[in-house]
């Protein structure tokens, strides 16, 4: 702790209440240097409450008619007879414990195709930011930064002492009113960074005039939670600051009866507070005075650049801009110019990539192991890392897969992802705060911001799509100080990631082997637990085609009682409409379309040219009949190329081949002769046709060309009938004359 500069002191969140009894020896060692100081230890409040923000999950079960994952997860175990499944839980067990090191750790030795080369880092366009001279990563206390009595108040109750690098840095030059771009490692404290200085700016607004003066924006539903639990924290002893949260998955109508009694503060999710501006009465943006952007590259990723751009339209452009991130990417760097005016680039610790503290391990799943990756990761829990463990899969259905297989195997695990209700998520993320359950199943819903005390390991069970978000994962442990585990699967397929995670670590990065005998007794139990999983996936299936046909008729009913009041209802409407709504799709798809067209490699074009001369021998061998088809075919093609496609527009129907009419009269001709030889029919001689003998056998060219000679005659009949005098010549010539 003391080679840490922006360690808390106390740890930042800590809530005494939940601490763990078995490890408080350790605590006891690590704090001594606050012990030393004062013995009396003050008890510290948490910043995050997350129960008290939506009904209950039992409140919400009973009134959907459904039961929770873990009643169901118990029924099975009460109703089926689990001896097996627990006494192979206790084999594994015992095996491994019989064992002195289960899981071994070694240095991590890269293969030949994980070897990065070393290159050179191109140097940041920093014209557009203004210098920042004299700024001071530095400060011993909170009093150093020009506070106001509250807030230092505030802040003593949550245990901060101490000032990070981020802080120390934003703080003065936020209440200066300047445009403000930071970044810092995670869990150097960036909430409470831009948090205390809009506080203290809010305490000398015009309070006789209320308006919606700071919006917080952020990616999520659970980091708006958190940073207005946050900001409750922090403004606890000013009583006329109000901050309202506006986010999807809650209600509608209170959210809007809050923005229009005008709070100061807005902490929101970007498209929910474009539809209240749209679609409500009464709520604008015309005294904003601040605008915060959080997690500003996970919005880009999420897609809300449209949204967030609609919301820049309708701010002030007399403001201050502070945006936030661990990470900055280059759409970033266009975002920047969009939003700031001769902002200040923060970067605290920017030599520091990595927490010191932080242990980071990876686990190779070999192509022919990718099956057993559920035992892999069974094994590491029951064994080596047993509680305070965040598990990242990557889909929802993965994730709620391990949550089922860790429910039956007997762990107490939770799940965060997108299927679940947000009071569901909620009630995950404080059941996991409270310690409650040991194991935090979650999608890239949980990567981003959530500072959750105690975090002792991550596992990144589906590997990360790049560093970045490989970054934010692992930055969920090891944070103020605190030490910290952080293991990655690594298959085959991810060798690009692994180089980047090589070079990011160096020879800091461990590679833990799991045991084979501990895998492989897992992966049996696993496969005994296969027709539990289908019986619960099966009844939630149920469960949500009964809740649906539940909605439906309440849905019906309401439309035939409230028909008129529905309909008399303002239709809500978005800044983008439907149209453009699908031009843009259409312009999406047209770029992956272009995205997918690569440049063919001279492997490809081999293969391509082998191809296209098997189909030329393949051709050659045809009968005779089908080749013509096939020859015929290109050069109506060929034609049709030529002509630019001006004929593809005319609604003729196909016509016939020379070849196929040819094939189809001389076939037609052969059938007449033979029912005249059997005496079936009598042919009839036209005038003017040469007669044939019926028995003479005439060969196919023959029959054709006799064939044609008569259609010709036919012609000629019918010209001369006519009284018009044939003339090979076109007569046109003669019109003028």
């Amino acid at each position: 702790m003391e080679d840490s500069e922006f360690a808390f002191e106390p740890p930042s969140d800590e809530e005494i209440d939940y601490e763990d009894v078995s490890s408080g020896g350790e605590d006891e060692e690590e704090n001594s240097d606050v012990e030393d100081k004062g013995k009396s230890k003050k008890k510290t409040q948490s910043p995050w409450d997350f129960s008290s923000y939506t009904e209950s999950v039992a409140e919400e079960h009973a009134r959907r008619s459904t039961t929770s994952i873990d009643d169901k997860i118990s029924k099975l175990i009460q109703q089926r007879n689990y001896a097996e499944i627990v006494q192979e839980k206790d084999e594994v067990d015992d095996d491994d414990s019989s064992d002195s090191e289960p899981d071994r750790q070694e240095d991590f030795k890269p293969e030949e195709d994980d070897e990065v080369p070393a290159t050179a880092v191109g140097g940041d366009n920093k014209s557009f930011f203004a210098k920042a001279d004299g700024v001071s990563f530095h400060a011993s206390s909170f009093l150093d930064l020009h506070l106001s009595r509250p807030l230092l108040r505030a802040c003593e109750a949550l245990g901060y002492t101490k000032p990070t690098p981020i802080q120390a840095a934003c703080i003065p030059l936020a209440l200066t009113g300047r445009d403000i771009c930071g970044s810092a490692i995670t869990g150097s404290g960036k909430t409470a960074a831009f948090a205390l200085p809009t506080l203290e700016r809010l305490l000398f607004r015009p309070k006789h005039r209320p308006a919606i003066r700071v919006l917080i924006l952020t990616p999520t539903r659970e980091l708006a939670v958190q940073i207005h639990s946050m900001i409750g924290k922090l403004a606890q002893f000013v009583t006329d600051i109000r901050c309202c949260l506006v986010l999807g998955g809650l209600s509608v109508k209170a959210q809007e009866a809050a923005l229009r009694s005008m709070p100061d503060i807005v902490v929101a999710t970007p498209g929910r507070i474009i539809d209240h501006l749209r679609n409500s009465m009464s709520v604008d943006l015309d005294d904003l005075a601040v605008l915060i952007l959080d997690e500003a590259d996970r919005l880009l990723e999420l897609g809300f650049e449209a949204e967030i751009r609609e919301l820049v339209r309708l701010c002030p452009k007399r403001r201050q801009t502070m945006l936030f991130s661990a990470t900055m990417t280059e759409q970033v760097d266009e975002l920047i110019k969009l939003l700031l005016n001769k902002p200040l680039r923060l970067s605290a610790d920017p030599t520091t990539k990595r927490p010191s503290t932080l242990t980071e391990e990876v686990v190779r799943i070999r192509r022919m192991r990718e099956g057993n990756q559920e035992a892999v990761l069974l094994a590491l829990c029951s064994k080596t890392f047993t509680s305070k463990v965040i598990i990242f899969s990557g889909t929802k259905q993965a994730a709620h897969r391990l949550k089922i297989l860790f429910g039956l195997a007997g762990f107490k695990a939770a799940e965060l992802h997108g299927n679940l209700t947000q009071a569901q998520r909620l009630d995950a993320l404080e059941l996991f705060r409270r310690q409650e359950v040991d194991f935090l199943i979650a999608t890239n819903v949980a990567a981003r911001g959530l500072d959750i005390i105690g975090v002792q390991t991550v596992i990144n069970y589906e590997c990360p799509r790049d560093l970045t978000s490989y970054v934010h994962r692992v930055g969920r442990t090891a944070r103020a100080g605190r030490e910290g585990y952080a293991v990655t699967f690594v298959t085959d397929n991810d060798r690009s990631l692994l180089k980047a995670i090589v070079k990011r670590a160096g020879s800091k990065l461990k590679s833990r082997i799991v045991a084979e005998q501990s895998i492989t007794k897992w992966s049996q139990v696993i496969e005994q637990m296969e027709d539990q999983v289908a019986s619960i996936l099966r009844e939630e299936r149920e469960e949500m085609a009964l809740r649906k046909a539940e909605m439906e008729a309440d849905k019906a009913e309401n439309m035939i009682t409230h028909r008129d009041e529905i309909f008399s209802r303002p239709k809500r409407t978005w800044f983008v409409t439907e149209k453009e709504k699908k031009l843009v799709a259409n312009a999406g798809k047209e770029t992956e379309k272009v995205s997918k067209k690569k440049v063919m490699s001279a492997e490809e074009a081999e293969e391509r040219k082998k191809k296209e001369k098997k189909k030329r021998e393949h051709e050659k061998n045809l009968p005779r009949k089908k080749r013509r088809k096939l020859e015929a075919s290109r050069e109506m093609l060929e034609d049709e190329g030529e002509n630019g496609g001006s004929n593809r527009n005319k609604k003729e129907k196909p016509g016939i081949s020379l070849v196929d009419l040819a094939y189809r009269r001389a076939k037609a001709a052969k059938g007449a002769k033979k029912a005249v030889d059997a005496g079936k029919a009598v042919r009839t001689i036209k005038k003017g046709a040469k007669k044939s003998s019926t028995h003479s056998s005439k060969s196919r060219p023959e029959e054709m060309k006799e064939l044609f000679q008569s259609d010709m005659s036919e012609k000629k009949q019918k010209r001369s009938s006519g009284g018009k005098k044939s003339s090979f010549k076109s007569k046109s010539r003669y019109k003028r004359r």
